[in-house]
């Protein structure tokens, strides 16, 4: 028995030593139908651009339905990446009626979070991250371990994610079927309320840019997107 797990954890660090050979394209723009349990809630287009030792990630998505009338809402990531790091610079998310932003000094190690009129500066950790930026830092510089630790930054403070890395699974999605990477990031359970839990899958023909991404919460309820259209050009 004991043979058989290392056999199975030798074959996953294989796969995850394997993800460092490839990265995301220098563009790429990916389509999403967001669903709450099953039923079309939003259209998500993400769009990554990154070279000359810089990125830029926007995500805009426009409510369907009742879901319509919360506007259109709008996130960006901007930063640096060299070769051992993603070092987010900027993180704003803009929303009708609560724009919320994330500022990153790396001289001063601090990140500065607003949201409406709460403001404050923090000391940065060594794993700082983004909304955003996080998917990229892990597509560029993936873990050599069973999980991978960030602390992400938004409007509102830093929180604390760790992803375990879950295996690889064929996944067919609207955009193609792809060889993917599932992460899956789990918190601990209140008493009577669902465990909250987030997957991502990233696909690694795409330089293991995510193709599918489910959230549940604590009241049990589905978030979910899934590619359906992908663009990929110079940039």
């Amino acid at each position: 028995m004991r043979a058989v797990k290392m056999r199975r954890w030798l074959l996953l660090l294989t796969s995850v030593a394997g993800l460092s050979q490839a990265a995301p394209p220098a563009r790429i723009e990916v389509a999403y139908e967001m669903t709450r349990d099953g039923s079309p809630m939003a259209d998500v287009v993400e769009v990554l651009e990154h070279g000359g030792g810089r990125y830029q990630i926007t995500e805009t998505s426009s409510g369907r339905g009742v879901y319509s009338l919360l506007g259109r809402m709008k996130r960006t990531s901007r930063g640096l990446v060299d070769a051992k790091s993603v070092r987010p610079i900027e993180f704003l998310d803009e929303r009708p009626g609560r724009d919320s932003r994330a500022s990153f000094d790396w001289q001063a190690r601090t990140v500065t979070t607003q949201y409406k009129e709460q403001r404050q500066t923090v000391p940065m950790p060594a794993d700082a991250q983004d909304r955003l930026s996080f998917l990229l830092a892990f597509s560029l510089f993936p873990p050599k371990a069973k999980s991978v630790t960030y602390h992400i930054a938004d409007g509102r403070g830093l929180s604390e994610q760790i992803y375990r890395i879950a295996g690889r699974e064929k996944l067919k999605t609207p955009a193609g079927e792809f060889s993917t990477l599932r992460l899956v990031r789990t918190k601990n359970q209140e008493p009577g309320k669902q465990q909250e839990r987030a997957e991502i899958w990233l696909a690694a023909e795409l330089g293991n840019f995510p193709v599918r991404v489910l959230v549940i919460d604590k009241e049990g309820r589905r978030l979910e997107q899934m590619a359906v259209r992908i663009s990929v050009s110079a940039p």
